[in-house]
């Protein structure tokens, strides 16, 4: 697709390296305050701008399903902002604010206990595409097991930047929220983006290796 390649990232805070166990619907708030030390404790360690970059590049990596975007910045790519992806970087918010503060920051058990009752998962999608405004009006789907899921609400795209490397001149995105009752967050799943011109992108994310 010439006039539009997308790469798609469903993007924020990620898990470390972790077993295969499925998307975290339901959570205890001891695992909740675990996921947040998960995020905490590698950016205690981060002393560097260099190494703060490091830990938020391996943050992203983590949930990420698809293209690389590294080696290929318009290939289809996807970041779920799960509960876990959530409490993780506000784990690494706790460091940054500890180190200002000189003392220690945590986030209150009422804030914790609002992350755990999320009903819905955010997604963000990142497009490329030939001119600024050629996300305009675009939709995001689950399918599933032959099963259609679609979002109870689309953020509108933003206007086109420009993108450095080679490719598609701009670069866009939007977010999406899935209701987790709605899809099953244990299976394979072809992430669909439909453009109003009727082209397509879709691509495949398991969604059983994130957390």
């Amino acid at each position: 697709m010439s006039a539009a390649l997308a790469a798609v990232t469903l993007v924020g805070w990620a898990l470390g390296a972790a077993p295969a166990a499925a998307i975290d619907v339901k959570l205890t708030m001891e695992e909740a305050k675990k996921a947040l030390e998960a995020g905490r404790v590698p950016m205690e360690k981060a002393n560097t701008p260099e190494e703060v970059k490091k830990v938020l590049q391996q943050a992203s990596l983590a949930t990420r399903v698809g293209a690389d975007p590294e080696k290929d910045p318009c290939g289809a790519s996807a970041i779920l902002r799960t509960k876990r992806y959530r409490l993780e970087a506000f784990g690494r918010q706790e460091a940054t604010e500890s180190k200002k503060q000189k003392k220690d920051v945590r986030m209150p058990e009422e804030f914790i206990q609002k992350v755990i009752d999320m009903p819905n998962m955010e997604i963000e999608v990142q497009l490329c595409g030939d001119d600024e405004y050629f996300a305009e009006g675009v939709q995001v789907v689950f399918q599933q097991n032959g099963k259609t899921i679609k979002p109870i609400d689309v953020s509108p795209a933003e206007r086109g930047r420009k993108n450095d490397g080679q490719g598609p001149a701009y670069r866009s995105r939007f977010t999406a929220r899935f209701a987790y009752e709605s899809f099953d967050p244990n299976a394979k799943t072809k992430v669909i983006i439909f453009y109003p011109d009727g082209k397509m992108v879709d691509f495949d994310a398991d969604f059983s290796k994130v957390k």
